[in-house]
C-alpha cells in the first residue's frame, strides 16, 4: 500500500465534521470496535493540533461510530510491528501522542460515550475535559490483558476519583458499567443512547457560544493549579486576568451587557 492510500485509509479511520464553531471528531472502525493503529493516532493528533490554532474551533466533540468508543490498541498492527507497544507508528515521539496533545490543549473536549472505551480508549475518554456517557457505556481497565494503563490512565484516575477507587478500578480490573461511571463521577451525566449525540452537541456548541479566550485561560490556569501551588496558581490567575482584560471580547462582553443583548466573540 503507497503513502497516499495509507493516509486515505487513516482519514477514512477518523472522521471530522465542521458544526458551526464545533469540531465533531469520530472514531470509524466499527467493524474493529474503532481500535487505534499507529496511523489512526497519528492522525487523531494532526486533527487535535490543527483545531488547537484554528480560531473558529471553539469546541470539540469526540465519538465514536458503532457499538464501541474506542476499543484500544489494534493489536494485530501491534503483534504485525506496524505500531509499537505504546501504540506508535515509526518516527512518532511519546509527547506527539492524542493524550499528551490533548493535556496541553486550551481547546474545551466534550467525550460522547457512546459504547466500550478500553485500555487506551478509556484513557482518551478520561482525557477529555467533559464525559457524556452513553447508558450503554463501559470502561474496561486493561490490567486482566497484562497490560497497564498506558496513555495517561495512571496519572488521570488518582486525581478523578482519589487513590483507594484508582486501585479499585485499575488493579481489579472490572468492568464499569454505566451505573458505576455514574457513581464513581467518572462522566457528567449518564445520557440515554439515542439521545447521546444530540445532548453533546448541545453541551459542546454552548461551549463555542462562550468567549474562547476567557474559556482557554480558566482551563489553562485550572491545568496549572493540578501541579502548583494555591499561590502559586493565583498569580498565574491574575496574570491570565490583566490579558483578558485588554481584548476585543472583555468589551464586547461590557457593550453587550449594556446595550442587552447577545455577545458576539471573536476569539481577539
Amino acid at each position: 500500500m503507497s503513502k497516499t492510500d495509507e493516509s486515505a485509509e487513516a482519514k477514512q479511520d477518523v472522521l471530522t465534521e465542521r458544526i458551526g464553531h464545533v469540531l465533531k471528531v469520530t472514531f470509524n472502525r466499527p467493524d474493529r470496535m474503532n481500535s487505534i493503529g499507529g496511523k489512526t493516532i497519528t492522525m487523531l493528533s494532526e486533527i487535535f493540533l490543527k483545531a488547537e490554532h484554528d480560531y473558529d474551533v471553539r469546541a470539540i466533540l469526540l465519538t465514536g461510530n458503532g457499538r464501541a468508543f474506542c476499543s484500544g490498541l489494534d493489536l494485530k498492527d501491534v503483534s504485525s510491528g506496524e505500531t509499537d507497544v505504546s501504540g506508535s507508528s515509526k518516527g512518532f515521539k511519546i509527547n506527539e501522542h492524542p493524550p499528551f496533545v490533548m493535556r496541553r490543549m486550551d481547546t474545551p473536549i466534550v467525550c460522547a460515550l457512546n459504547g466500550a472505551a478500553a485500555g487506551y480508549g478509556m484513557d482518551l475518554a478520561l482525557g477529555c475535559d467533559f464525559v457524556l456517557a452513553s447508558d450503554r457505556a463501559r470502561f474496561v481497565p486493561p490490567i486482566r490483558r497484562s497490560v497497564l494503563p498506558e496513555s495517561g490512565g495512571t496519572w488521570l484516575l488518582p486525581r478523578l476519583v482519589g487513590w483507594h477507587k484508582a486501585c479499585e478500578i485499575s488493579l481489579l480490573g472490572r468492568i464499569l458499567e454505566s451505573a458505576d461511571i455514574e457513581r464513581l463521577g467518572l462522566a457528567n451525566r449518564i445520557i440515554p443512547h439515542d439521545e447521546l449525540l444530540d445532548e453533546a452537541m448541545s453541551w459542546a456548541s454552548e461551549l463555542a457560544g462562550n468567549p474562547p479566550l476567557a474559556m482557554a485561560a480558566t482551563k489553562r490556569t485550572m491545568r496549572q493549579g493540578l501541579d502548583s501551588t494555591f499561590e502559586a496558581n493565583t498569580s498565574n490567575v491574575m496574570a491570565e486576568l490583566m490579558q483578558l482584560f485588554q481584548t476585543d471580547d472583555f468589551r464586547e462582553s461590557l457593550v453587550s451587557f449594556m446595550e442587552k443583548r447577545d455577545p458576539k466573540y471573536t476569539g481577539r
